[in-house]
């Protein structure tokens, strides 16, 4: 059974890191060209978080899959929980960031939102890593009370396939970095479900304007800002959908307090669903990834 979950996990992290650096390396071509869209530099940021995601969270459990237990020092521990915790932030940033942008590009010229719009990509980069220092601080508790089992008496932690605890001495400190975290994911799907309930309204009136100009006999072709709006949508309900699981698997099993493996692993696929799948709905989605793609 380990072995088959072992190679599972396996496959599945290895084909996301491939779609990761696929779209990685070919959008830092496109950045490089004259035209540099903000909307690049942020799928360059979300695909280098996925990467780390898929490192930082999915390697430890697939080689614990194996059943190569305890390789990590305390050292090593607080590096990869740390990293895991701020690519997560990270994620839910970049997307929500993503779908504002998005929905501002689209946005009539007379509307106010529009002149929101990042005149280049640079302008963006200040929100990247503000989110970057925002996620590093909000995570840096984990430092300080990160352990490898190793470490600890077996009778302070129940057994389990994760080497790395998380053992506060002050339950305080704790529960204020849990309220800083929820509130930034409360705050930035508020913004996200916002941006794209717009972005909704706005492809409704294209769409509309679409059948209109069909029954009136005239040719007319889809902006690429419409088609990106689309696929953004899209990357969002990719999102919206292994969070919201993950998020349900984790309570119901806090409240049952039972965890066999099948949730566990589920639980795990699922925190890393998004990381896996996006870069290949990006790569359905662009012309341009899906032409790099069929050429090589």
């Amino acid at each position: 059974m380990n072995l088959v979950k072992g190679t599972t996990f396996t496959f599945l992290i290895g084909l996301g890191i491939a779609g990761n650096i696929f779209v990685l390396v070919n959008y830092i071509y496109l950045f490089r060209g004259i035209e540099k869209k903000p909307v690049h530099l942020i799928l360059i940021n979300l695909a280098f978080t996925n990467i780390l995601m898929l490192f930082t969270k999915g390697t430890p459990r697939t080689i614990a899959s194996f059943g190569l237990q305890n390789l990590l020092g305390d050292v090593g521990c607080k590096i990869v929980v740390y990293l895991e915790r701020v690519t997560r932030g990270l994620s839910i940033s970049t997307t929500s960031l993503l779908t504002v942008v998005q929905a501002i590009t689209i946005s009539p010229r007379a509307s106010r939102w529009r002149r929101l719009q990042p005149r280049s990509a640079w302008t963006i980069l200040p929100l990247l890593v503000f989110f970057w220092i925002l996620n590093a601080l909000i995570s840096m508790n984990l430092l300080f009370y990160i352990k490898n089992s190793n470490n600890m008496n077996t009778s302070e932690f129940s057994k389990s396939e994760n080497y790395c605890y998380f053992q506060p001495d002050n339950w305080i400190i704790r529960w204020i970095f849990i309220a800083l975290m929820v509130l930034r994911d409360a705050v930035l799907q508020g913004v996200m479900g916002w941006a794209s309930g717009y972005m909704v309204f706005l492809l409704h009136k294209h769409h509309q304007h679409v059948l209109y100009l069909q029954t009136s006999k005239l040719l007319y072709r889809t902006p690429p800002e419409m088609k990106a709006a689309q696929s953004v949508l899209l990357l969002m309900l990719c999102f919206l959908f292994f969070y919201c699981t993950d998020c349900f698997i984790s309570l119901r099993s806090f409240l049952s307090l039972l965890k066999n493996s099948i949730s566990v692993s589920a639980q795990e696929c699922l925190t890393l669903g998004y990381a896996i799948l996006s870069p290949f709905v990006l790569i359905h989605r662009d012309g341009h990834l899906a032409e790099c793609c069929h050429a090589q």
